[in-house]
């Protein structure tokens, strides 16, 4: 398997057939099954992926390394941990859902949204399977190119503002990470993370990447308060883009700070550490209560998401304090092995959330809550999905949601129980906005005679909303196949945190 460049095929597969598409594709039949069959190739490609991913042994697999700019030591350079095959999986099988989603709702340049979407899926599979930080940039800033113009082109009323502000902050953030990834360069010679990880840096160099970091991956999370470019663009990207913006980009983030903040700047990341779980627990309560006052249902779930990724930077500088002040591995191995599954989660979950939005606004065109209520009358299959979404996004056991908090609040408890009450306690105000919105939306009596008409679910939201449902539900009820696949790869972070402490 190492001799077969299987991830510069999981990469260039789609990017390829987004030109095929744009190509061929003047018929919208024709780039709606040819986008389908690409995105369903990359899928099957990534299934050898994870079954020949050695997880006991963990480490980087599947290398490949071919020279590039050789002026500048810069390298192709690719492999996957654990973590990595799970968002490249996450992101093929949300890839093909977000397609086959797409097939009605979208009826105007149906060749170039595909492409993009396609273009869009290869990049950000590039982002987690880069090894060297030049490349992984390239494709860090590639992947804005196409949600630049999947928002701006297909997007609401104020779309070209919602691109513009999407647009400034991300690029602005990625900025500082250049930076810092050129003083990286000139310390070591070359843009290898593990070179990056290696080098001896003082306590002045580290805090002063730690931050730049700090802004390039907070803006992506995002972070409160770097925030408020996210529900502007859920609001106005058509639902293809709000699922995959969601589900995956948000993503690259916490990927970002495992990948750079913790192995490079080891001892700034513990020093202010505070400052990001500061962050994260101001982020899952008052976006929380934020989330509780909006009338807009896309506004509404991207408040959610914005405090649910709270867990996962949360989980992730826990572990520093319970590596490095109470020197308590197992716990911090908990935490981080929460914050993950708290992102492939998120993933299934919000995807799965937006895409239940995507269908009542194919029907009525309004998104807000007002607008609806005793949908459950006239459709019930699609309200026992949008009911099951909405447990798991209150993190009901048995459900993906339930998982990665539970054991991010469990391995908050062994390091600060104050940290710990706050972040379960959010739980409570995820509940009550969730159900606020189902009790709205689903229940009650009919009183709009528009949603009398409705028809309940076809043969295509069936396939996104029951796949989405098999996969909360998989992992809600038997997670040990996602974390066995992960373990290796958190042990080995946690372990290196250790060995940099002493």
């Amino acid at each position: 398997m190492a001799q077969w460049p299987l991830l510069s095929v999981l990469i260039w597969l789609p990017i390829v057939g987004a030109v095929l598409v744009l190509a061929l594709g003047r018929d919208p039949r024709v780039a709606r099954w040819l986008s389908v069959l690409v995105a369903l190739a990359t899928l099957v490609a990534s299934i050898p992926l994870y079954l020949g991913y050695d997880a006991p042994v963990g480490g980087m697999q599947f290398v490949e390394s071919h020279a590039w700019i050789n002026a500048l030591n810069v390298f192709y350079a690719l492999g996957v941990d654990g973590i990595s095959v799970a968002l490249i999986v996450l992101t093929t099988f949300t890839s093909v859902l977000v397609i086959i989603g797409s097939w009605g709702p979208i009826d105007k340049r149906v060749s170039q949204y595909m492409a993009a979407m396609l273009a869009l899926e290869g990049m950000l599979i590039g982002v987690f399977a880069a090894t060297d930080a030049l490349l992984f940039y390239v494709f860090f800033e590639a992947m804005l190119i196409p949600m630049f113009i999947i928002i701006g082109v297909w997007g609401g009323p104020r779309r070209v503002y919602a691109t513009l502000k999407f647009f400034i902050y991300t690029f602005l953030g990625s900025i500082f990470m250049l930076i810092g990834l050129i003083y990286l360069h000139m310390k070591t010679g070359e843009f290898s993370l593990q070179a990056f990880a290696e080098a001896p840096l003082g306590a002045t160099e580290q805090a002063w990447l730690f931050f730049a970091f700090l802004i390039a991956f907070a803006i992506k999370v995002p972070m409160w308060p770097v925030h408020t470019w996210l529900p502007d663009a859920h609001v106005e990207a058509p639902t293809g883009g709000s699922v995959i913006l969601a589900a995956i980009m948000l993503k690259v983030g916490g990927y970002g700070f495992i990948r750079f903040s913790l192995p490079i700047t080891p001892d700034a990341s513990q020093e202010y550490a505070w400052v990001v779980i500061a962050m994260s627990l101001v982020a899952v309560v008052y976006i929380g209560y934020v989330a509780l006052v909006q009338e807009d249902m896309k506004k509404l779930i991207a408040y959610s998401s914005i405090a649910h990724m709270a867990f996962v930077t949360l989980g992730i500088f826990i572990v520093l304090s319970l590596v490095r002040v109470h020197e308590n591995p197992d716990a911090a191995r908990l935490g981080l092995q929460g914050a993950m599954v708290q992102m492939i989660s998120h993933g299934f979950v919000s995807g799965a959330m937006f895409s239940c939005i995507g269908v009542l606004y194919d029907r009525l065109h309004s998104r807000m809550i007002r607008d609806y209520g005793g949908v459950v009358n006239v459709m019930p299959a699609y309200a026992a999905f949008f009911v099951l979404f909405a447990m798991a996004n209150c993190g009901l056991p048995g459900t993906s949601g339930f998982v990665g908090e539970f054991m991010v609040i469990l391995a908050a408890f062994q390091d600060n129980f104050w940290v710990a009450a706050v972040a379960a306690f959010t739980l409570i105000i995820g509940a009550a906005y969730t159900l606020w919105l189902v009790k709205r939306v689903i229940f009650g009596q009919v009183t709009n005679p528009k949603v009398e008409k409705f028809k309940d679910l076809d043969a295509r939201e069936w396939i996104v909303l029951g796949s989405f449902a098999a996969a909360v539900l998989a992992v809600g009820i038997y997670p040990k196949p996602l974390t066995d696949l992960m373990d290796s790869s958190v042990l080995q972070i946690v372990n290196a945190m250790m060995l940099s402490k002493a």
